[in-house]
């Protein structure tokens, strides 16, 4: 049951209002109301509250029914509308229903009103239940025709159904040309096993998430995508057709790539790093080390050609006290041992 009903009675009778409140409490329906009796407070009363239902006289001092539904109409108001009245013809309530009214009670058969006010509640209930799911439905529908992602619709032969903006910027045909097509148009030769297998999972009711390939544009060339496929199914259950959201990564794949050859181009650099490692063959005498191809060299010219390190020479406290004797009483004093290669002459 609907409950609370707010209720706004167009009548210049308090006691019809009273009658008529208790002919919908008879019906469960637990009521707030308002009574208003001309144009200026119907339409006051209209701005300022959120109504469920409005109950109207149809001849009233000053003011009529007809008028009432004339104030509702203006307003875009699309509460049920009932004319309650005593004295009202066949012909001017068919008038009535033709300008809007929802239902006409005689106030002799006032408990006809609470059927007829739960019939008209709930078709008006309906009637916003379908509204708003147009207007979801509209929104929807815009998201998708302005979205950069190729949407496309098709039966479950693979012929194109819908075809948005996205894709028009994606494959460069416009929808005229598409709509009525194959699908097929933008698959490469050497992937038709792909659609074939997609089709046969979305005929088994399952989602294909996220696969990359390759589609080719209008003019020819190929991009690199990632197809999302969804089955389309009936209110009973049936699969009628698929959706295709395709997204280009063209950029992406073109970055990976990208990283790869850099990738590679480190590895061969760390294979070209020169290292020293195994037995080097030296000489006993001179230390000078023999090269790969049978040369010997010195020490420092070895190391320098396979290595990053570079020399700096100094003389060690056994040179200096062969070469060098008259230092010997320094290098033995104990206060410069740690300073040896301060002290000593250096060799360069």
């Amino acid at each position: 049951m609907f409950s609370p009903l707010h209720l706004l009675i167009v009548d210049d009778s308090e006691d019809d209002v009273l009658l008529i409140s208790r002919a919908l409490e008879k019906e469960d329906f637990k009521l707030t109301y308002k009574r208003v009796d001309n144009a200026t407070d119907l339409g006051a009363a209209l701005d300022a509250g959120s109504w469920d239902l409005i109950i109207s006289d149809y001849s009233m001092p000053g003011f009529s029914g007809a008028e009432a539904l004339e104030v509702c109409r203006k307003k875009a108001f699309d509460a049920p509308f009932i004319i309650v009245s005593g004295r009202i013809g066949e012909e001017v309530a068919v008038e009535m229903m033709k300008a809007g009214a929802s239902d006409y009670v005689m106030k002799d058969d006032l408990p006809r009103l609470g059927p007829a006010a739960t019939r008209e509640l709930r078709a008006a209930r309906d009637r916003k239940i379908r509204r708003q799911a147009q207007l979801a439905m509209a929104h929807l529908a815009s998201i998708v025709e302005t979205c950069d992602d190729a949407i496309i619709s098709q039966t479950l032969g693979g012929t194109v159904l819908s075809w948005n903006s996205g894709a028009e910027q994606m494959f460069g045909y416009s929808a005229r040309e598409m709509i009525g097509e194959s699908i097929e148009t933008l698959v490469p030769p050497d992937q038709h096993q792909e659609i074939s297998a997609i089709r046969d999972v979305i005929e088994r009711g399952h989602r294909v998430e996220r696969i990359e390939t390759t589609r080719l544009r209008r003019d020819g060339t190929a991009i690199d995508v990632s197809i999302t496929v969804s089955p389309i199914k009936t209110a009973d259950g049936n699969i009628q057709g698929a959706s295709i959201v395709l997204r280009d990564i063209t950029d992406r794949k073109r970055q990976e790539k990208e990283r790869m050859r850099l990738i590679e181009e480190l590895k061969e650099a760390l294979k070209r790093v020169k290292t020293l490692n195994g037995l080097l063959p030296i000489c006993a005498s001179c230390k000078k080390i023999r090269n790969d191809g049978g040369y010997w060299e010195q020490v420092e010219t070895y190391i320098r050609s396979r290595s990053n390190a570079e020399f700096t020479h100094g003389i060690c406290p056994d040179c200096v006290r062969s070469l060098y004797p008259e230092y010997q009483s320094i290098l033995d004093s104990p206060r410069v041992v740690n300073q040896e290669s301060a002290q000593m002459p250096r060799q360069e």
